[in-house]
C-alpha cells in the first residue's frame, strides 16, 4: 500500500473507462475515497460503484466544487485525465477549427481551470498532488494528429510549470507519458495507431502501476514505456535527425493510407 493515498480524497475525470477507470480502480485499491467522473454518466456510476466510490458525472472543466463536496470538503489528489483525439490527413487535420478549440479546452484548458480551483486550498495546507495524463505525444508528437499533439505539449507543459513554481510549498505533480494503452482512444487512431501506438501498446493497469511507483518515488515524469525517455532525449539531442525519422514514419503512413 502506498501511505500518501491512503484515505486521501481522489478525483480521476474521465474515468469511464480506459487509463482513467484503471487509475480509479488502484486509488481505491490503495485505500483513498475516489470521485469518478465522466461526460457519460453511465459509465461513471458503473466504475464508482464498483469500486465503491462516488460517480460526479459531467464536464471535467467544472467538476472540481462538485467533486470537493462529495468528498467531503477537500481534494487531495486530482487525475486530470480526461482527454480527447482527433486525427486527420495534412491540411484537413490543420483546417478543422472544431477539432482545435475542443482539443485545446479538453487536453489543456481543463487542466488550467483545475488547478485554479485546487491550488489556494493547497497553497494554504502545504499539500497536494496533481496528475496529469499526458501522452508520449506530449514529449515527442503524433503523426496524423495536429491537435492531440500540439495540445499535448501544452499539456505537459502546463504540468511542468504546475511542479516548478510549487513544489516548495507542497504541491506534487506527476506528468503520465505512454505511448499506446490498449483503450477505445487507441482503437481510434486508425492507421497511424496501427503503425506507431499498437505494437508496443500496454495495458491501462500498467499505466496505473507506472504512476504508482512513480509516486512511491516521488518523480514528476512517469514513463509507462521506459524506451521513451531515449526517444527524448534523441529529440533534444539531434533534432534533425529525429525529425527526419518521423517523417520515414509519415511517408510509411501515407503509403499504408
Amino acid at each position: 500500500m502506498v501511505e500518501a493515498v491512503q484515505g486521501a480524497g481522489v478525483v480521476v475525470t474521465g474515468a469511464g473507462g480506459g487509463i482513467g477507470a484503471a487509475l480509479a480502480r488502484r486509488f481505491a485499491a490503495e485505500g483513498a475515497r475516489v470521485v469518478v467522473n465522466d461526460l457519460d454518466a453511465d459509465r461513471a456510476k458503473a466504475v464508482a460503484d464498483e469500486i465503491g466510490g462516488v460517480a460526479v458525472p459531467g464536464d471535467a472543466s467544472a467538476v472540481v466544487a462538485d467533486a470537493r463536496a462529495a468528498l467531503g470538503g477537500t481534494v487531495d489528489v486530482y487525475c486530470a485525465n480526461a482527454g480527447v483525439a482527433f486525427g486527420g490527413p495534412d491540411v484537413d487535420d490543420l483546417a478543422d477549427a472544431k477539432a482545435w478549440e475542443l482539443s485545446w479546452d479538453v487536453n489543456v484548458m481543463a487542466h488550467v481551470r483545475a488547478a485554479h480551483e485546487l491550488l489556494p486550498a493547497w497553497l494554504e495546507r502545504g499539500s497536494g498532488r496533481f496528475v496529469s495524463t499526458v501522452s508520449a505525444a506530449g514529449l515527442l508528437t503524433m503523426i496524423g494528429a495536429a491537435p492531440y499533439a500540439v495540445t499535448k505539449h501544452g499539456a505537459y507543459a502546463f504540468a511542468e510549470y504546475l511542479s516548478l513554481t510549487y513544489r516548495h510549498r507542497g504541491v506534487k505533480v506527476h506528468a503520465i507519458c505512454p505511448q499506446g494503452v490498449r483503450t477505445d482512444m487507441l482503437a481510434a487512431t486508425g492507421t497511424a495507431g496501427d503503425l506507431v501506438l499498437k505494437p508496443t501498446a500496454v495495458e491501462p493497469e500498467d499505466v496505473a502501476e507506472a504512476l504508482f511507483k512513480g509516486i512511491e518515488e516521488d518523480r514528476f515524469l512517469i514513463l509507462p514505456h521506459p524506451e521513451v525517455a531515449a526517444y527524448y532525449q534523441a529529440r533534444a539531442a539531434e533534432p534533425d535527425r529525429w525529425l527526419a525519422g518521423m517523417n520515414h514514419l509519415q511517408q510509411k503512413w501515407e503509403e499504408a493510407r
